[in-house]
């Protein structure tokens, strides 16, 4: 028989697995600081995200979640923003500002135009080589 249980990752106490990512006590504490930052946010629309952590002492790490799970939406506080994750410019939507992903995108047609070539090229060995053989 096994045990369904780990530990917290951010505690380190005993839980029990698949339920929630964080133990039960953890979870009120990160909801508390969730519930704190919308209360601030409904008095202070114009606040920039490093005034929200500040004034609430939430870090700026988990009001960034709680924007990208999008239990926070920011699209009626204009001042509000996040970091890309690749460069660190300032995005209000996604994971990625528009230069890196537009970077990615041409990455990933570069490997798939590599690839097709590749292909291509084994192809006409292969095609080459039954010439050669008859």
């Amino acid at each position: 028989m096994t045990l369904n249980v780990t530990n917290c990752p951010k505690c380190g106490r005993l839980m029990q697995k698949g339920i929630r990512s964080v133990c039960p006590n953890c979870h009120q504490e990160i909801e508390a600081q969730y519930e704190k930052c919308l209360k601030y946010l409904r008095e202070n629309r114009k606040c920039t995200l490093g005034e929200l952590s500040e004034a609430t002492g939430v870090t700026t790490g988990l009001i960034t979640k709680f924007i990208r799970e999008g239990r926070i939406s920011i699209a009626e506080f204009e001042n509000m923003s996040y970091q890309c994750e690749v460069c660190g410019g300032s995005i209000r939507d996604g994971n990625l500002c528009e230069s890196c992903r537009s970077r990615l995108v041409k990455d990933v047609k570069g490997i798939q135009e590599d690839e097709r070539r590749q292909a291509q090229q084994q192809v006409n060995q292969r095609t080459g080589f039954l010439k050669d053989k008859r």
